[in-house]
């Protein structure tokens, strides 16, 4: 099973602006995904560039539309993630508890954590055949 740690946006990371406490928060991350990748659940991770570097693709019949950011939500925004592989939800929730604060010590904070869907989720939605084309490029 695969889970998605999602890390908020904050006004700071959309303004490229790093916690106070930077290099505390880097070397609990390191040190966090070091420990994920012992364990050998961990996929991939990474933080984003502000939405400002971005853009959003805007979807209406045929039509598609380019719209440059910066966004304004900030609270929908991602400012990074972390992707791991486990057995179970149990575990997945373990390993989200022991993530560490996004924004540093003390501060408030949220992470979103998502199950990934896996191809035996879509067993009878879609054609063998279309199932297949997603498993040769190596979707999972």
């Amino acid at each position: 099973m695969r889970f998605m740690i999602i890390v908020k946006a904050t006004p700071d990371s959309e303004a490229g602006r790093f916690p106070e406490d930077s290099e505390k928060l880097f070397a609990a991350m390191a040190q966090y995904h070091e420990e994920l990748a012992q364990a050998g659940v961990l996929l991939d991770a990474s933080g984003l560039q502000p939405s400002g570097k971005g853009w959003r693709v805007r979807y209406e019949g045929d039509r598609r539309t380019v719209v440059d950011g910066p966004f304004a939500e900030t609270k929908e925004l991602i400012a990074g993630y972390t992707l791991i592989q486990v057995r179970n939800r149990d575990e997945a929730l373990e390993w989200s508890r022991r993530f560490p604060n996004p924004v540093g010590q003390a501060q408030a904070a949220e992470i979103e954590v998502r199950q990934l869907y896996e191809m035996e989720d879509f067993d009878g939605k879609i054609e063998p055949a279309t199932a297949e084309r997603f498993n040769k490029i190596g979707m999972e």
